[in-house]
């Protein structure tokens, strides 16, 4: 018997070891297999203790001798096995429901308790440590150090209110009251990660952030409301000028069609009617593109519906303004449409006069089908006021606006429409025949590209789409090479 008590001691520490070494081989991946293998060696090893009657919470003073070091041994790693079995426990376990962030804040807490509780009792069961005397040296020295990282301090317990708090996840986009907004790319227990519009990497304390309003803008989705005013000079009733507001968010093609979008009269005095245009769109990336939009829009449906925009608050120019506001402005001529789109800017005033000669003006009532999918117009439509949408097997996908053409396809390359055209809205269009078109396209070839380009810009807008794909470039040059063909256009180079 008296071997005996040495070798269990030897067991216990080779078991432990051995525990070690499969804990090791059987790799993270399989954490419940970990889990009953260090029960299993713990376990073990503490029906080989009890045994031997060497019990790991009771301090032997006759166990620090030269002797007895196997015995030390084997209850260090008693207790290190006891700690990885109940942290083994807790990574498995301790799950919130659909709260990944939380569980993994209240384990590596729990851990880290365990692993003080264990070191603990390892100094005063095994090394026996007075821990009240250590335990009052330690709290002197946790204030000094308190002190000094008072700074650090503050943004782990902040960053464990703002995990618990859940006021974002990785990914939200937030904005701060400060200014500051991006999307969360990742935090931790010093400080959270924004990524802003500009591609650039803000690092904010997370005592900072917990002292800062926040505005989660992904939550309950990423619609972000946009506001838009609009001071438009008092020449028609505001109800008209509301209606025409209207008008601009119906044939946007950027922001949230459902819930609609609303317009608020805000203000009016006398050298303005002031409107409020409140309107979404899916993500804030989208909020430059469109905010351009709409005001792209503004101007053109004013322009179609002979309103005039005010003059700024700021301006002393009182004089000039009233002399304006008595003259009633009109809706845009056939020439004045002509001037105001891109493509035919480079043409002469006299070509322009003549196409404009050309051209006929056509109403069409709310409803009413422009041309279908699948038929040729015979004439190119240059639309004056309205909206104009664009239909694909009778879903809309998208919409034309006041100084936006259609027909290219079938008045000057004779092909078949891909899309329905429909009016929404009473719509008015100015029509020009090809023949109108014949002089200028064979004097003028670099008109044929951009009528060509105009036509993959409009696909692109009606696929939401902002890169040119190789399908929407092989239908601008297959246009292109229409248009040449039928007006015999030569050119020495052809753009891709």
């Amino acid at each position: 018997m008296g071997h005996e008590v040495p070798l269990l001691p030897l067991a216990i520490s080779v078991l432990g070891v051995a525990g070690i070494v499969v804990w090791h081989v059987q790799g993270p991946s399989r954490p419940t297999a970990r889990l009953i293998v260090q029960i299993a060696f713990f376990a073990v090893m503490t029906t080989v203790l009890a045994y031997a009657h060497a019990f790991p919470f009771h301090y032997d003073p006759g166990s620090l001798d030269g002797a007895n070091a196997l015995l030390v041994s084997a209850k260090i790693l008693w207790w290190v096995h006891l700690s990885w079995a109940v942290i083994g426990f807790v990574r498995i376990y301790i799950v919130l429901d659909h709260r990944p962030r939380e569980a993994r804040l209240i384990q590596d807490l729990i851990v880290a308790v365990v692993y003080l509780g264990v070191l603990l009792s390892i100094l005063a069961f095994v090394f026996g440590v007075p821990i009240g005397t250590l335990m009052a040296t330690s709290g002197v020295i946790a204030i000094i150090l308190g002190l000094a990282l008072q700074n650090t301090l503050g943004d782990v317990f902040s960053g464990i209110a703002l995990t618990l708090g859940r006021p974002y996840v990785i990914g939200d986009w937030i904005e701060l009251s400060d200014g500051t907004e991006g999307r969360v790319v990742a935090s931790n227990w010093r400080s959270t990660y924004l990524l802003t519009g500009a591609h650039n990497v803000v690092v904010l304390p997370n005592s900072v952030l917990a002292k800062l309003g926040l505005t989660n803008v992904s939550q309950p989705d990423e619609n972000h409301q946009i506001t838009l005013r609009v001071r438009v000079a008092p020449t028609r009733m505001p109800r008209t000028i509301m209606e025409v507001m209207r008008t601009v968010l119906d044939s946007s093609n950027v922001i949230v069609k459902q819930p609609r979008s609303n317009v608020v009269l805000v203000g009016i005095d006398a050298s303005a009617v002031t409107t409020e245009l409140q309107f979404r769109v899916t993500s804030p990336a989208q909020r430059g593109e469109a905010r351009s939009e709409v005001i792209d829009l503004v101007y053109r449906h004013c322009r179609a519906n002979g309103l005039q925009l005010a003059m700024p608050l700021e301006s002393s120019v009182f004089a000039g303004t009233n002399a304006r506001l008595e003259e009633q402005p009109t809706t845009p001529t056939a020439l004045g449409l002509i001037e105001a789109i891109p493509v035919f800017s480079f043409l002469s005033s006299d070509e322009r006069v003549a196409l404009a000669t050309s051209a006929t003006r056509r109403i069409f009532a709310p409803g009413t089908e422009i041309v279908r999918e699948g038929e040729a117009l015979a004439t190119l439509m240059i639309v004056q006021a309205g909206i104009v949408a664009m239909k694909k097997d009778n879903d809309e996908i998208a919409r034309l606006a006041p100084g936006d053409f259609f027909g290219e396809q079938g008045s000057l390359a004779g092909m078949e429409e891909n899309h329905t055209l429909q009016a929404v809205t009473r719509v008015i269009v100015y029509e020009i025949d090809k023949d109108a078109f014949a002089p200028l396209l064979r004097d003028r070839p670099e008109l044929a590209e951009d009528l060509a380009a105009n036509l993959a810009h409009r696909e692109r807008i009606g696929e939401r789409s902002t890169t040119l794909s190789i399908q929407h470039e092989r239908r601008r040059l297959d246009l292109l090479n229409r248009i040449r063909s039928m007006f015999q256009i030569h050119r020495n180079h052809v753009s891709t």
